[in-house]
């Protein structure tokens, strides 16, 4: 048995002895992919016509690419070029600050000075360039990299070395109030999907210069930016180094948006349950820094992952900690409550009716049997195809344009609900449960909600099998799979599960900000002051006088 299922699994597994995995050309060696590309090693030369023999090899058939000759400061002997990408590359920046400066306005800013060709390269770095920022490099790779990433590339004729200019300026998204974690009281803008425009966001609300952001890059095609924001001083240096091992492992092909990390570094991939935070709110970013946490910036997705993550977080919103106290105490209370209805109310449903109808009251049992008279499916099959009416329903109206969509999931859901009734297909009550959980369902985070749609047709089995002992039975192993869940080592249902007295004035209920002087102290090992006792305000003793 063993010898037919190793041979299927491999196969499954796209791995063969004797063979590397896939088939993809950056997995061949030697054989032009980037993988096994040779340019990568290859240097500059001091030769002008041979860098751009190079640069024009490597980038064969891609006709946004600008190759643009001149001559240094009036000077015949002089020859650059400088190398970009068109639609990424700001043009105004490349005509005005580079070209017109290093062409025309040199030689008047130092009128009868003899500017040689060996001094060329120094002089353009010194005086020529009015330009921002500015690296130098002598790896093809890199130039490369630039020229791919809307960078200018000048290369001077005599030198083996390229002068980078950050000249970036393609069509961006601006900052707008977030869609998906709206709120009433707080901060109105998110993320967007430029690197540097999200770590200035971050830099906005934290103005130390304990907060550190390293970057690198993923993806052997794709060559993303990925960004690693920590405050140093609060944060676990192994978390740290935790994070940083995790996403140097990765060898992928592309890595399009931060869904490809957040599946490559979590802890249980099999887990219905995500170990791993995204978010498009600065404000939560900084706040969850501040805490001692990790942000993982992708460029190219405004959803920025945070780690270690934590089952409470789903029922916390920002706007919790901008509303009073007590206010946001009773809205998390009912966000819980709201999970429970959206896991277990058509299961407790299916129960009921199936098993036990002594729990109801019996006029209660009475309405509702009246109303499944005509109805010829049992309650598990109606509940069923409820929840499956939903579940397209609201599928329908994420994928087609905002206005359609909204119209089509209204419209939708009140002629279904009300023909399936008509035709006897399903019960009134069971359209108020359908109803009911769905809309719970929308009081949490979309990422969540989903493990919960996933496990609420798996307890509506069991309770439509076993009646409440089922329901009973997948509540525990779900509570069981909780307990032993870790998002970067720590604790998933902490402070609950294990028990931090301290760090459970910030779980289901929320203390005043007076009264939370401690950061977690699974998470931020380091520093665990988040600031001075006894800030508690008290009235004057005394009226002021007028």
């Amino acid at each position: 048995m063993v010898r037919f299922i190793k041979p299927l699994k491999a196969k499954l597994l796209g791995r063969r002895k004797g063979k590397r995995r896939g088939k993809h050309p950056t997995n061949r060696p030697n054989e032009g992919g980037l993988a096994g590309a040779t340019w990568k090693d290859q240097v500059l030369s001091a030769n002008l016509e041979t860098n751009l023999r190079q640069i024009k090899t490597v980038l064969d058939k891609c006709s946004d690419v600008v190759y643009r000759e001149f001559v240094f400061a009036q000077n015949e002997q002089i020859r650059v070029a400088l190398v970009y990408m068109d639609g990424l590359t700001d043009k105004n920046q490349v005509g005005e600050q580079i070209m017109r400066a290093l062409a025309l306005e040199v030689p008047m800013a130092v009128p009868g000075q003899e500017i040689t060709k060996a001094h060329a390269l120094e002089f353009i770095k010194r005086r020529g360039l009015c330009i921002h920022q500015i690296k130098e490099t002598g790896k093809l790779k890199d130039v490369i990299h630039a020229i791919l990433s809307g960078d200018t590339v000048l290369l001077v004729d005599g030198h083996a070395t390229a002068i980078i200019n950050r000249a970036r300026g393609w069509e961006a998204r601006s900052i707008s109030e977030p869609e998906t974690e709206s709120a009433v009281r707080g901060a109105r803008d998110s993320f967007v999907e430029s690197l540097r425009v999200n770590t200035s966001l971050i830099r906005r609300r934290i103005k130390s210069p304990h907060l550190k952001i390293e970057t690198l890059r993923l993806g052997e095609v794709t060559a993303t930016d990925i960004a690693i924001a920590y405050i140093e001083g609060i944060v676990n240096a192994k978390l740290v180094t935790e994070v940083k091992s995790r996403l140097e492992r990765i060898r992928v092909d592309a890595v399009l948006e931060s869904g490809y990390v957040e599946e490559l570094i979590e802890d249980n991939p099999w887990s219905p349950f995500p170990t791993v935070n995204h978010t498009e709110r600065p404000d939560r970013v900084a706040a969850m820094l501040l805490e001692g946490r990790v942000a993982i910036l992708v460029d190219g997705t405004p959803f920025v992952l945070t780690v270690p993550n934590l089952f409470v977080e789903y029922l916390q919103v920002p706007e919790d900690y901008y509303e009073r106290f007590l206010f946001a105490s009773a809205v998390r209370a009912l966000r819980f409550l709201s999970m429970i209805i959206s896991l277990t109310l058509p299961s407790l449903y299916i129960a009921v009716l199936s098993f036990h109808h002594e729990l109801l009251p019996t006029p209660l049992l009475l309405s509702i049997a009246a109303q499944h008279e005509a109805v010829p499916f049992p309650v598990f099959v109606e509940v069923l195809l409820m929840e499956l009416s939903f579940e397209i329903l609201r599928e329908a109206g994420l994928r087609l344009p905002r206005p359609l969509g909204q119209a089509v999931s209204i419209v939708g859901a009140l002629v279904i609900g009300e023909a399936a009734v008509r035709a006897g297909l399903v019960a009134a009550a069971t359209v108020i449960v359908v109803a009911l959980t769905g809309i719970a369902s929308f009081t949490f985070t979309y990422s969540f909600s989903i493990a919960f749609r996933l496990l609420r047709f798996t307890l509506m089995v069991l309770s439509a099998t076993l009646g409440l002992f089922g329901l009973i039975i997948g509540m525990a192993i779900m509570g069981i799979h909780l307990c032993t869940l870790r998002s970067f080592g720590v604790p998933y249902l902490s402070p609950v599960v294990p028990t931090t007295g301290v760090d459970l004035k910030d779980a289901v209920f929320r203390a005043p900000w007076w009264a939370m002087f401690t950061r977690p102290r699974l998470i931020a090992r380091e520093e665990q002051k988040r600031q001075e006792q006894g800030l508690k305000p008290t009235a004057p003793e005394t009226r002021p006088e007028r």
